[in-house]
C-alpha cells in the first residue's frame, strides 16, 4: 500500500489476520458470527446467526462456564473480557484453542449482557504432536501468576529437604504438570540424586555418575544452562549413551533446569512429562521461575538442617546422660531450646560424681541465646566439673567458677557475660543437700503428700561479675518421698510471667500431679511451653524466647513417683537456720510455716502458729548470741493432724514463764505459748536447748 492510499476495510484486515468477529445479545439468546469466526467454531465459513445452544455445543463445558464468570467480572470492573476456549468437534475432541476478546456491557432495562468481540486461533500445538500439551482453561497468564505465588509460599514454608521435595512433587502447573521429577546434587566431582518422585524404588542408584558424563543433568550442572527435550527421538539423538536410563520410565518430554543459589549452581531439577510438551517461551518461563524458587528453598533447608545437626551435636556433647546407679534416689531432667536459630543456648544442667562418694547437681544459665552463650556454657560446665572433681565444697566451687568467667570477660571486654548457677551437693545416704546459689532461682520442694515449698537459700552475685564474691552454703534434708525441683528462669517466666506468678502456676501443677517422676517432668514443660500454656499467660508480654532447663531429684519413698515405695514418712517437714546476722530470715521462717500449713482447716490456728514461731525465734536472737535452728513437722494420726514446731539454740539459759506488768517491754513470749498452744515444753540438748510447742488441727484456737 502506497502512502496516501486509503486504508483497507477493517473486515479485510481481520480476515487477513485470521481474526473473526462475533456479537452476542443475552436478551435474544442469539450469537452473530462472520465467516472467519464460523470457521474457527468448526462451522461452514459463512456469516451466520446461531443460538446460544448451537454455540455452546461447540465449546468445552468448563470453558462455557468460565466465559459467564469472566463477562460478569469485566462488566463490574469496566475492563475487557479475555478468555481461552477449547473448540470441540462432533466426537467431543478438542480441534483447536481460540482466544476471545470482547468489551461487554450490561443493559439495565432489558437485564441483559451485550458483547461484541474478536475470535482468534491460538498458535498452541495440537495434543499428540511433539509440540502438544494439555489444553488450557481460562486466562493462562493469570493462572500462571497465581500458581507461582502459591508455589513460592509453599516452598518458603518448607523447613527440610524432604518437605521441599514433597512440595515440588505436588506442584500443579497451569496447563502442564510433570508426573515425575528428580533433584540432583553435587558431591565432589560426581552427580548424585537428592530425591525423586514418580520413579520406582531404587531409581536413584543409576544417577550417581561423574560430572563429565554425557547426561542432561550433568551438562546442566557443568554449564549452568537448561536443557529441554520435547520428544524421545530428540533425547536419543542428543544423549545416546544415557538414553537407556530414561527410556525405561516411558516419559515423552523432559526439562533439565539448573538450581542456582547465590550465583552458584548447586544441582539440577528434572521435570519429566508423560505426554509431548513443546516448551514454549511461557512454559520455559514458568519452569525457570520454579527452579529458582526450588534452589532457594533447598539452600534454606540445607542451612537449617546443618544448624539442627550442629545443635543436636552440641546437646549430646554438653548435656549429660542421666543413668541409674544412685542408691535410694532418682533424677529426671529436661532441656528445651526455644531461643531460635541454633537449638542450643546458654542454659545447661549436669550431674557430677564427687570423690567423697556423693554427687553434685548443677544447673545454670549464661546470659544470651546466641553462639557465644553456648560456647561460654560449655567452658563453664567443664570448669565446674573440674573444680568439683578436685573435692571442693559448694561455696568454693562457685567462687572459682566466678573467677574463671570473670577472667574470660576481661579478655574480651566488648562481650561481657554473666551466668546464674545453682550447685547442690547431695548425700544419697542421709538425703542431706548442701546448696550454693549464684543469682539463680531457689529450689522448690514437693513433699510426700504433694505440698510444695519454695526453699529459700543463701546466695551471692551471678558468676563472672565479682571475682572475689562469696557464696554461702545452705543445708537441708530431703526426706523420704520428697522431690526437689531446680530450674532456670525460662521454666518460670515463659508465657508472660514474673517470678511470683510463674511459681504459682508451677505450684498448682506440682501439687496436683499424680504420675511418675518422668511424667511430672514432661507435664512441667508442657504447662509452660505446650499448647495449653497459651491459655495461662501472665501479666507481662508473652515471650517464648528463653531456653528451659530443669532437674527433678526424688528420694525414694511413698509419694515420690520414682517407683520404690516404703513406709510413709512424716507428712511434712521443713528446717531453717536463722543466724544472728540475718534477722530478716525470721520473715522467711514465717512464710515457710504458712506454706507448710496451706491446707490447715483453721486460719486462726495458722495465725497462732506463725505468731508463736516469731516470738520464739526473736527470743533466741535477742537473749542469746547464738543462731536458731527451726524444725517444723506436720504429722497425722487416727486422732487428726498436729503441727510440732521446735526451735533449738546453743544458749545455756533455760526460759521460764514470767508475769510481766502492763508497761513491760518483754516477757510475754512464753505467756502466749501457754495460752495458744495445746502443749509445749523446754528440752535441754547437752549444749543448748530446744523450745517446742504443738497445735492440734481443730476448729477452735488455743488449748483445750
Amino acid at each position: 500500500m502506497r502512502t496516501g492510499e486509503p486504508l483497507p476495510a477493517v473486515e479485510d484486515v481481520l480476515a487477513a489476520l485470521g481474526t473473526g468477529l462475533w456479537h452476542w445479545d443475552t436478551a435474544t439468546g442469539l450469537v452473530t458470527v462472520d465467516a472467519v469466526a464460523a470457521r474457527l467454531l468448526g462451522l461452514p465459513a459463512a456469516q451466520a446467526t446461531l443460538t446460544e445452544a448451537q454455540v455452546r455445543a461447540r465449546l468445552h463445558p468448563v470453558d462455557w462456564n468460565e466465559i459467564t464468570g469472566v463477562v460478569r467480572l469485566a462488566v463490574a470492573e469496566g475492563t475487557l473480557a479475555e478468555v481461552r476456549i477449547r473448540i470441540m468437534d462432533d466426537h467431543k475432541h478438542v480441534v483447536r484453542v481460540v482466544r476471545s476478546r470482547s468489551k461487554p456491557s450490561f443493559d439495565s432495562v432489558r437485564r441483559a449482557y451485550v458483547l461484541t468481540g474478536t475470535l482468534q486461533e491460538v498458535t498452541d500445538p495440537m495434543p499428540g504432536t511433539p509440540a502438544g500439551r494439555r489444553a488450557v482453561t481460562g486466562d493462562w497468564r493469570r493462572s500462571r501468576e497465581a500458581f507461582l505465588l502459591d508455589a513460592g509460599r509453599a516452598l518458603a514454608e518448607a523447613r527440610s529437604t524432604q518437605e521441599v521435595l514433597r512440595v515440588a512433587a505436588n506442584l500443579s502447573m497451569p496447563g502442564f504438570s510433570p508426573d515425575g521429577l528428580a533433584v540432583f546434587g553435587v558431591e565432589g566431582a560426581h552427580l548424585t540424586i537428592i530425591g525423586h518422585h514418580g520413579h520406582e524404588p531404587g531409581a536413584d542408584n543409576p544417577f550417581y555418575m561423574p560430572l563429565d558424563t554425557d547426561y542432561p543433568a550433568a551438562e546442566v550442572v557443568r554449564t549452568g544452562r537448561a536443557v529441554y527435550l520435547s520428544s524421545p527421538e530428540q533425547y536419543k539423538a542428543r544423549y545416546p549413551l544415557t538414553w537407556p536410563l530414561a527410556q525405561r520410565f516411558g516419559r515423552q518430554s523432559w526439562a533439565f533446569l539448573p538450581l542456582t543459589a547465590s550465583g552458584r549452581t548447586m544441582g539440577a531439577w528434572l521435570a519429566a512429562f508423560a505426554y509431548p510438551v513443546a516448551f514454549t517461551p511461557d512454559e520455559r518461563s514458568v519452569l525457570t521461575t520454579v527452579a529458582r524458587m526450588l534452589a532457594q528453598a533447598l539452600s534454606r533447608a540445607g542451612t537449617a538442617e546443618s544448624e539442627r545437626a550442629l545443635s543436636e551435636g552440641l546437646q549430646r556433647t554438653m548435656l549429660p546422660k542421666l543413668g541409674a546407679g544412685i542408691p535410694g534416689m532418682s533424677i529426671a531432667a529436661r532441656y528445651v531450646p526455644t531461643g531460635g536459630g541454633l537449638q542450643v543456648g546458654g542454659d545447661w544442667y549436669d550431674v557430677i560424681p564427687l570423690p567423697n562418694g556423693r554427687f553434685a547437681m548443677v544447673i545454670g544459665d549464661v546470659q544470651g541465646h546466641d553462639v557465644r552463650a553456648a560456647g561460654l556454657m560449655g567452658q563453664l560446665r567443664i570448669a565446674l566439673r573440674a573444680y568439683s572433681s578436685e573435692g571442693h565444697r559448694p561455696d568454693a566451687v562457685l567462687s572459682r567458677a566466678s573467677r574463671f568467667l570473670h577472667g574470660i570477660n576481661e579478655a574480651d571486654p566488648a562481650e561481657l557475660r554473666f551466668a546464674t548457677c545453682l550447685y547442690v551437693e547431695v548425700d544419697p545416704v542421709s538425703g542431706v543437700l548442701e546448696v550454693a546459689r549464684a543469682g539463680h532461682p531457689d529450689p522448690v520442694i514437693r513433699m510426700a503428700d504433694g505440698t510444695v515449698l519454695a526453699r529459700p537459700t543463701a546466695g551471692g552475685l551471678p558468676l563472672g561479675i565479682d571475682p572475689d564474691a562469696d557464696y554461702p552454703t545452705t543445708r537441708f534434708v530431703l526426706e523420704s518421698g520428697e522431690t526437689v525441683l531446680i530450674c532456670t528462669d525460662g521454666l518460670i517466666e515463659t508465657g508472660g510471667h514474673d517470678l511470683e506468678s510463674g511459681w504459682q502456676r508451677l505450684r498448682a501443677l506440682l501439687e496436683g500431679h499424680k504420675g511418675t517422676q518422668e511424667e511430672l517432668a514432661d507435664a512441667l514443660v508442657q504447662a509452660v511451653h505446650g499448647p495449653s500454656s497459651h491459655h495461662t499467660t501472665g501479666p507481662l508480654a508473652d515471650r517464648r524466647e528463653d531456653d528451659i532447663a530443669m532437674m527433678l531429684l526424688s528420694r525414694e519413698g511413698e509419694g515420690c513417683g520414682c517407683g520404690a515405695e516404703s513406709a510413709p514418712p512424716p507428712a511434712r517437714r521443713t528446717m531453717l537456720t536463722v543466724a544472728q546476722a540475718e534477722p530478716e530470715r525470721v520473715s522467711v521462717a514465717r512464710q515457710q510455716l504458712r506454706e507448710l500449713l496451706h491446707d490447715w482447716s483453721s486460719p486462726d490456728q495458722v495465725d497462732s502458729a506463725v505468731l508463736l514461731l516469731s516470738e520464739v525465734l526473736t527470743n533466741v536472737l535477742v537473749h542469746t548470741d547464738t543462731d536458731a535452728l527451726l524444725l517444723a513437722e506436720v504429722t497425722g494420726g487416727d486422732d487428726g493432724r498436729r503441727i510440732r514446731i521446735e526451735v533449738t539454740d546453743a544458749g545455756d539459759d533455760l526460759p521460764h514463764v514470767r508475769r510481766p506488768g502492763e508497761l513491760a517491754s518483754s516477757g510475754r513470749g512464753l505467756v502466749l505459748i501457754e495460752l495458744l498452744a495445746h502443749t509445749w515444753g523446754v528440752a535441754p540438748r547437752g549444749r543448748g536447748k530446744s523450745i517446742w510447742f504443738e497445735l492440734y488441727e481443730t476448729e477452735e484456737t488455743g488449748a483445750d
